[in-house]
Protein backbone atom coordinates (compact mmCIF):
# COMPACT_ATOMS: atom_id res chain seq x y z
CA UNK A 1 0.00 0.00 0.00
CA UNK A 2 2.81 2.37 0.85
CA UNK A 3 4.53 1.68 -2.48
CA UNK A 4 1.37 2.27 -4.46
CA UNK A 5 0.88 5.58 -2.68
CA UNK A 6 4.39 6.66 -3.69
CA UNK A 7 3.72 5.81 -7.31
CA UNK A 8 0.47 7.75 -7.16
CA UNK A 9 2.22 10.82 -5.74
CA UNK A 10 4.95 10.72 -8.39
CA UNK A 11 2.35 10.46 -11.14
CA UNK A 12 0.49 13.41 -9.70
CA UNK A 13 3.68 15.52 -9.61
CA UNK A 14 4.44 14.56 -13.23
CA UNK A 15 0.93 15.62 -14.22
CA UNK A 16 1.34 18.94 -12.42
CA UNK A 17 4.68 19.52 -14.14
CA UNK A 18 3.13 18.72 -17.51
CA UNK A 19 0.33 21.20 -16.88
CA UNK A 20 2.85 23.91 -15.96
CA UNK A 21 4.85 23.17 -19.08
CA UNK A 22 1.75 23.37 -21.27
CA UNK A 23 0.74 26.64 -19.60
CA UNK A 24 4.19 28.15 -20.23
CA UNK A 25 4.13 26.96 -23.84
CA UNK A 26 0.62 28.35 -24.31
CA UNK A 27 1.74 31.69 -22.86
CA UNK A 28 4.72 31.81 -25.22
CA UNK A 29 2.51 30.97 -28.22
CA UNK A 30 -0.09 33.58 -27.20
CA UNK A 31 2.57 36.27 -26.79
CA UNK A 32 4.02 35.33 -30.13
CA UNK A 33 0.61 35.62 -31.74
CA UNK A 34 0.07 39.02 -30.12
CA UNK A 35 3.45 40.27 -31.34
CA UNK A 36 2.70 38.95 -34.83
CA UNK A 37 -0.71 40.66 -34.79
CA UNK A 38 0.82 43.99 -33.73
CA UNK A 39 3.35 43.70 -36.55
CA UNK A 40 0.58 42.99 -39.07
CA UNK A 41 -1.51 45.91 -37.81
CA UNK A 42 1.48 48.25 -38.05
CA UNK A 43 2.11 47.10 -41.62
CA UNK A 44 -1.56 47.45 -42.52
CA UNK A 45 -1.75 50.89 -40.91
CA UNK A 46 1.26 52.02 -42.93
CA UNK A 47 -0.27 50.71 -46.18
CA UNK A 48 -3.65 52.32 -45.45
CA UNK A 49 -1.98 55.60 -44.55
CA UNK A 50 -0.05 55.55 -47.83
CA UNK A 51 -3.26 54.84 -49.77
CA UNK A 52 -5.14 57.64 -48.01
CA UNK A 53 -2.31 60.10 -48.54
CA UNK A 54 -1.97 59.20 -52.23
CA UNK A 55 -5.70 59.58 -52.89
CA UNK A 56 -6.31 62.50 -50.54
CA UNK A 57 -7.80 64.82 -53.16
CA UNK A 58 -10.09 62.11 -54.54
CA UNK A 59 -11.36 61.30 -51.05
CA UNK A 60 -12.18 64.94 -50.40
CA UNK A 61 -13.73 65.82 -53.76
CA UNK A 62 -15.20 62.63 -55.25
CA UNK A 63 -18.29 61.52 -53.28
CA UNK A 64 -18.30 58.00 -54.74
CA UNK A 65 -14.62 57.47 -53.96
CA UNK A 66 -15.14 58.95 -50.49
CA UNK A 67 -18.05 56.61 -49.80
CA UNK A 68 -16.05 53.57 -50.89
CA UNK A 69 -13.15 54.68 -48.69
CA UNK A 70 -15.47 55.14 -45.71
CA UNK A 71 -16.94 51.68 -46.24
CA UNK A 72 -13.47 50.17 -46.37
CA UNK A 73 -12.52 51.91 -43.13
CA UNK A 74 -15.77 50.86 -41.45
CA UNK A 75 -14.89 47.19 -41.96
CA UNK A 76 -11.78 47.63 -39.79
CA UNK A 77 -13.42 49.84 -37.19
CA UNK A 78 -11.85 53.24 -37.92
CA UNK A 79 -13.61 56.48 -38.81
CA UNK A 80 -11.59 58.71 -41.15
CA UNK A 81 -14.02 61.60 -40.73
CA UNK A 82 -14.25 61.57 -36.95
CA UNK A 83 -12.33 64.82 -36.56
CA UNK A 84 -9.03 65.78 -34.88
CA UNK A 85 -9.88 64.45 -31.42
CA UNK A 86 -11.30 61.12 -32.52
CA UNK A 87 -9.63 60.74 -35.88
CA UNK A 88 -6.04 61.25 -34.74
CA UNK A 89 -3.62 60.54 -37.55
CA UNK A 90 -6.49 60.40 -40.06
CA UNK A 91 -7.33 64.02 -39.40
CA UNK A 92 -3.69 65.07 -39.52
CA UNK A 93 -2.91 63.26 -42.76
CA UNK A 94 -6.10 63.90 -44.73
CA UNK A 95 -7.47 67.08 -43.20
CA UNK A 96 -10.85 65.35 -43.29
CA UNK A 97 -11.69 66.40 -39.76
CA UNK A 98 -11.58 70.04 -40.84
CA UNK A 99 -13.54 69.16 -43.99
CA UNK A 100 -16.25 67.53 -41.89
CA UNK A 101 -16.55 70.47 -39.49
CA UNK A 102 -16.64 72.90 -42.40
CA UNK A 103 -19.54 70.94 -43.88
CA UNK A 104 -21.24 70.99 -40.48
CA UNK A 105 -21.03 74.79 -40.33
CA UNK A 106 -22.56 75.01 -43.82
CA UNK A 107 -25.40 72.68 -42.81
CA UNK A 108 -26.13 74.88 -39.78
CA UNK A 109 -26.02 77.98 -42.00
CA UNK A 110 -28.65 76.57 -44.38
CA UNK A 111 -30.87 75.18 -41.62
CA UNK A 112 -30.87 78.45 -39.68
CA UNK A 113 -31.44 80.63 -42.75
CA UNK A 114 -34.45 78.54 -43.84
CA UNK A 115 -35.92 77.98 -40.36
CA UNK A 116 -38.30 80.92 -40.53
CA UNK A 117 -40.18 79.43 -43.45
CA UNK A 118 -39.98 75.71 -42.66
CA UNK A 119 -40.11 75.68 -38.87
CA UNK A 120 -36.77 73.92 -38.53
CA UNK A 121 -37.59 70.92 -40.70
CA UNK A 122 -36.03 70.58 -44.15
CA UNK A 123 -36.14 67.79 -46.73
CA UNK A 124 -32.77 66.03 -47.06
CA UNK A 125 -32.43 66.47 -50.83
CA UNK A 126 -33.26 70.14 -50.50
CA UNK A 127 -30.63 70.51 -47.79
CA UNK A 128 -28.03 68.80 -49.98
CA UNK A 129 -28.97 71.09 -52.89
CA UNK A 130 -28.70 74.28 -50.84
CA UNK A 131 -25.45 73.26 -49.14
CA UNK A 132 -23.95 72.31 -52.51
CA UNK A 133 -24.93 75.72 -53.83
CA UNK A 134 -23.33 77.38 -50.82
CA UNK A 135 -20.11 75.40 -51.27
CA UNK A 136 -19.82 76.17 -54.97
CA UNK A 137 -17.96 74.11 -57.56
CA UNK A 138 -14.63 74.41 -55.74
CA UNK A 139 -16.10 72.81 -52.62
CA UNK A 140 -16.66 69.47 -54.36
CA UNK A 141 -19.85 67.44 -54.56
CA UNK A 142 -21.48 66.13 -51.39
CA UNK A 143 -24.01 63.37 -50.78
CA UNK A 144 -26.73 62.56 -48.27
CA UNK A 145 -24.28 60.21 -46.59
CA UNK A 146 -21.83 63.11 -46.10
CA UNK A 147 -24.59 65.23 -44.56
CA UNK A 148 -25.71 62.44 -42.24
CA UNK A 149 -22.16 61.88 -41.00
CA UNK A 150 -21.65 65.59 -40.45
CA UNK A 151 -24.92 65.92 -38.53
CA UNK A 152 -23.59 63.34 -36.08
CA UNK A 153 -20.74 65.73 -35.27
CA UNK A 154 -23.33 68.42 -34.43
CA UNK A 155 -24.96 66.40 -31.63
CA UNK A 156 -22.72 67.87 -28.89
CA UNK A 157 -24.23 71.27 -29.70
CA UNK A 158 -27.52 70.07 -28.23
CA UNK A 159 -29.45 72.03 -30.84
CA UNK A 160 -31.62 69.11 -31.89
CA UNK A 161 -30.04 68.35 -35.28
CA UNK A 162 -31.34 64.97 -36.35
CA UNK A 163 -32.13 62.97 -39.49
CA UNK A 164 -35.73 61.71 -39.60
CA UNK A 165 -36.96 58.91 -41.86
CA UNK A 166 -40.49 59.76 -43.06
CA UNK A 167 -40.93 56.62 -45.11
CA UNK A 168 -40.67 55.65 -48.78
CA UNK A 169 -36.91 56.13 -48.57
CA UNK A 170 -37.24 59.86 -47.89
CA UNK A 171 -35.49 61.71 -45.10
CA UNK A 172 -35.81 65.10 -43.46
CA UNK A 173 -33.45 67.01 -41.19
CA UNK A 174 -34.68 68.60 -38.00
CA UNK A 175 -32.68 71.55 -36.66
CA UNK A 176 -34.71 72.42 -33.56
CA UNK A 177 -35.22 70.64 -30.25
CA UNK A 178 -38.67 69.36 -31.08
CA UNK A 179 -39.95 65.79 -31.23
CA UNK A 180 -42.36 64.83 -34.00
CA UNK A 181 -45.30 62.65 -33.03
CA UNK A 182 -46.63 59.80 -35.19
CA UNK A 183 -49.44 61.87 -36.70
CA UNK A 184 -47.03 64.58 -37.80
CA UNK A 185 -44.82 61.96 -39.44
CA UNK A 186 -47.83 60.75 -41.44
CA UNK A 187 -48.69 64.30 -42.51
CA UNK A 188 -45.09 64.87 -43.62
CA UNK A 189 -45.04 61.63 -45.63
CA UNK A 190 -48.21 62.61 -47.53
CA UNK A 191 -46.91 66.13 -48.06
CA UNK A 192 -43.75 64.64 -49.59
CA UNK A 193 -45.88 62.74 -52.09
CA UNK A 194 -47.96 65.81 -52.95
CA UNK A 195 -45.21 68.38 -53.35
CA UNK A 196 -45.92 69.95 -49.99
CA UNK A 197 -49.74 70.15 -50.10
CA UNK A 198 -51.96 68.23 -47.70
CA UNK A 199 -55.55 68.49 -46.55
CA UNK A 200 -57.89 66.95 -44.00
CA UNK A 201 -59.63 65.07 -46.82
CA UNK A 202 -56.33 63.39 -47.83
CA UNK A 203 -55.67 62.19 -44.29
CA UNK A 204 -59.19 60.84 -43.95
CA UNK A 205 -59.15 59.07 -47.33
CA UNK A 206 -55.62 57.66 -47.22
CA UNK A 207 -55.20 56.88 -43.53
CA UNK A 208 -58.78 56.36 -42.40
CA UNK A 209 -58.50 59.13 -39.80
CA UNK A 210 -61.54 60.76 -38.27
CA UNK A 211 -62.13 64.41 -39.23
CA UNK A 212 -61.28 65.41 -35.66
CA UNK A 213 -57.91 63.65 -35.74
CA UNK A 214 -56.99 65.12 -39.13
CA UNK A 215 -57.98 68.61 -38.06
CA UNK A 216 -56.08 68.37 -34.76
CA UNK A 217 -52.88 67.15 -36.43
CA UNK A 218 -52.88 69.94 -39.00
CA UNK A 219 -53.81 72.63 -36.49
CA UNK A 220 -51.00 71.55 -34.16
CA UNK A 221 -48.51 71.73 -37.01
CA UNK A 222 -49.83 75.16 -37.97
CA UNK A 223 -50.33 76.89 -34.63
CA UNK A 224 -48.19 75.02 -32.10
CA UNK A 225 -45.18 74.00 -34.20
CA UNK A 226 -45.18 76.44 -37.11
CA UNK A 227 -44.42 73.67 -39.59
CA UNK A 228 -47.04 74.53 -42.19
CA UNK A 229 -49.00 77.31 -43.86
CA UNK A 230 -52.73 77.43 -44.41
CA UNK A 231 -54.36 78.12 -47.78
CA UNK A 232 -57.98 79.13 -47.25
CA UNK A 233 -58.64 79.51 -50.99
CA UNK A 234 -57.58 76.07 -52.18
CA UNK A 235 -59.22 75.18 -55.49
CA UNK A 236 -59.96 71.55 -54.57
CA UNK A 237 -60.93 71.55 -50.91
CA UNK A 238 -61.46 75.15 -49.95
CA UNK A 239 -58.82 74.82 -47.22
CA UNK A 240 -55.46 73.11 -47.58
CA UNK A 241 -52.13 73.16 -45.76
CA UNK A 242 -48.68 73.56 -47.24
CA UNK A 243 -45.60 72.04 -45.60
CA UNK A 244 -42.61 74.23 -46.61
CA UNK A 245 -40.11 71.55 -45.64
CA UNK A 246 -41.66 69.23 -48.26
CA UNK A 247 -41.58 71.90 -50.98
CA UNK A 248 -38.72 72.61 -53.39
CA UNK A 249 -37.35 76.12 -53.32
CA UNK A 250 -35.42 77.64 -56.19
CA UNK A 251 -32.99 80.18 -54.83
Amino acid sequence: MHRLGGVGLAAFERQQQSQRSFAELSSEISQGQVDHLHAQLAQFRSALLHFASTHRDSIRKDPNFRHAFQQMCATIGVDPLAGPRKGGWWAEMLGLGDWQYELGVQIVDVCVSTRERNGGLIEMKELVRLVSKLRGVSGGAITEDDVMRSIKTLKPLGAGYEVIDVGAGKKMVRSVVKELDEDQAVVLAIAQEEGGRVSEEMLIARRGWTPQRASAALENMLVRDGLCWIDEQDEKNGVAYWIPSAMRWDE
